[in-house]
């Protein structure tokens, strides 16, 4: 008997800002106020994430990086492979502009331009130098240089801004040299800020999608995004690429790798 209380975790503790206590989406929208980004954009951004993880995803470019991973189908039903990410088949571009915004009165942030939120897993292999040679392994990639940066809490979505130039300052190389960039998508209108705050051409971030159309498990992304990256540098002939990422803090990490010369993107082994 009596009444009691269901708190949802991921919310609790992955999209709400303690520190002001209100949604992270809130964040994203008084973002799009600071940097002028309209819904229009934001619309158009996510649209062009869910486009490009189709493509990737139809010419095989995920493969390497996917383990399939087998589900129960329910009583006296077959299992299921999950092989490919499920929330590509469920795009419908006239649907998401006609969202209305998640967060507040005549916002632009909607559950179409923010990322998906979805279960992931991913697992990465990280030895030093020497261990690698020791052990005759093929390194696919090796770490040039990291940095975090962090701002109020309310500002994370443009926190990457600050920890990517540091990362590449860290890693001894100068912007010019970065082939590719993947900033997580946590909201679209996290990447449009990112992206004109640093000046990053478009056509080098995010290439095979992000965060919105591919989706956002909480504690993954970080793992998902590099990978995707060194699938990025790998498939199309770049060598080096930076990684950043954002968090509810008010802070960002960012990562520069460079691709080994022996380094070959096929199918998982796993």
């Amino acid at each position: 008997m009596g009444h009691d209380t269901i708190v949802d975790g991921m919310v609790k503790d992955g999209l709400w800002d303690v520190y002001n206590d209100f949604g992270m989406g809130v964040c994203a929208e008084l973002c799009a106020d600071q940097h002028s980004i309209m819904r229009e954009e934001q619309d158009s951004y996510a649209i062009r994430s869910f486009e490009r993880g189709i493509a990737a995803q139809n010419n095989g470019l995920f493969s390497w990086e996917i383990v399939p991973v087998k589900v129960s189908g329910g009583r006296g039903k077959p299992p299921i492979v999950v092989d490919k990410d499920e929330s590509l088949a469920k795009f419908d571009a006239a649907k998401l502009r006609k969202l209305r915004p998640s967060f507040k009165d005549g916002g632009s942030v909607t559950a179409g331009n923010a990322s998906i939120i979805s279960d992931g897993a991913a697992a990465l292999v990280l030895v030093s130098g020497e261990k690698a040679l020791k052990l005759g392994l093929q390194v696919i990639a090796k770490i040039r240089g990291y940095a975090d940066a962090a701002q109020a809490p309310e500002l994370f979505p443009t926190a990457p801004a600050l920890a990517i130039p540091k990362a590449i300052l860290n890693a001894g190389l100068q912007t010019s040299q970065i082939d590719y960039y993947e900033i997580n998508e946590a909201f679209s209108v996290v990447v449009l800020a990112n992206q004109k705050l640093l000046g990053l051409n478009p056509e080098k971030v995010n290439v095979h999608g992000g965060a919105v159309s591919l989706g956002h498990p909480l504690g993954c992304s970080g793992a998902r995004i590099l990978v995707t990256l060194l699938g990025v540098l790998g498939h199309k002939n770049g060598k080096f690429g930076v990684g950043g990422i954002c968090n509810g803090g008010g802070g960002a990490s960012a990562l520069v790798v460079e691709l080994m010369p022996a380094a070959r993107v096929g199918c998982s082994k796993l």
